[in-house]
């Protein structure tokens, strides 16, 4: 059935039904409509859901209960099947055009250009061959793409950009050796460690090299740039260990 939703909570939208309220919950919405906000905000999730507030759906009923005046709406019930209709004229390995439509911390939503109703998620690991914090790093909102299907399961697409790139770490034999001195940026902190950026690809400098992760951060900041020794290059794990420097006392 076709609805105006009516109001809002934080959960979703309400709903006046030929006299009853209806409930259209925040995870029931469609990819459409879904609120892609940052890190889940909930104000800014609070304000997406505001504006859908005077817009129509097409709603399925998924669950009456007279007992406790519960009537559920879905609006991906009601769309799943035409996007499951429009998933099946796409295949695995495909290369597609589309654009960046949300932007979440676990990845990015790919809308494709021929199909503006599909919508695909790359995953933050399918963004570029590094490890990265955010994907805000790599593309934002209506950013065009090309990229890569990597699976298609019960509707859902799923893609890859890095599946379209250079794999850098093809030619990190070459590159790097074990016992050279290099510089690099510290990327981001872990409690195994520390990332650095060596220019396209990434070394670990490992947390025991400095006894505890307050005396890592104590000897490394983030952003600055130090000097490094290589202990070990594993191109096919996709590691490069690193350890610091030692200066040389004056």
């Amino acid at each position: 059935i076709q609805v105006t939703p009516s109001g809002f909570n934080k959960g979703g939208l309400i709903v006046d039904m030929r006299g009853l309220k209806a409930f259209l919950p925040l995870s029931q919405l469609s990819g459409e409509h879904y609120p892609k906000v940052p890190d889940g905000d909930k104000t800014k999730i609070i304000q997406e859901l505001q504006k859908l507030a005077q817009e129509t759906f097409s709603v399925k009923i998924i669950d009456v209960n007279p007992k406790t005046d519960k009537l559920i709406l879905s609006e991906r019930a009601a769309t799943e099947e035409s996007v499951k209709e429009l998933a099946r004229q796409y295949e695995v390995g495909q290369r597609v055009e589309g654009i960046i439509s949300g932007v979440a911390s676990f990845g990015a939503f790919f809308r494709f250009t021929d199909n503006p109703k599909l919508e695909g998620l790359i995953h933050i690991s399918e963004l570029a061959h590094r490890l990265i914090e955010n994907p805000k790093e790599i593309v934002k909102i209506d950013d065009p793409v090309t990229a890569k299907i990597i699976e298609i399961k019960d509707g859902k697409v799923y893609l890859s950009l890095k599946a379209l790139q250079v794999d850098p770490w093809e030619e990190a034999k070459e590159r790097f050796t074990s016992g050279e001195e290099v510089r690099g940026k510290v990327y981001a902190f872990h409690p195994f460690g520390a990332l650095i950026d060596l220019g396209g690809l990434q070394g670990q400098i490992h947390v025991a090299e400095f006894g505890g992760v307050d005396e890592m951060k104590e000897a490394l900041k983030q952003v600055e740039t130090y000097d490094f020794i290589i202990s070990d290059v594993q191109p096919e794990e996709k590691r490069i260990s690193l350890k610091l420097k030692k200066q040389e006392v004056q």
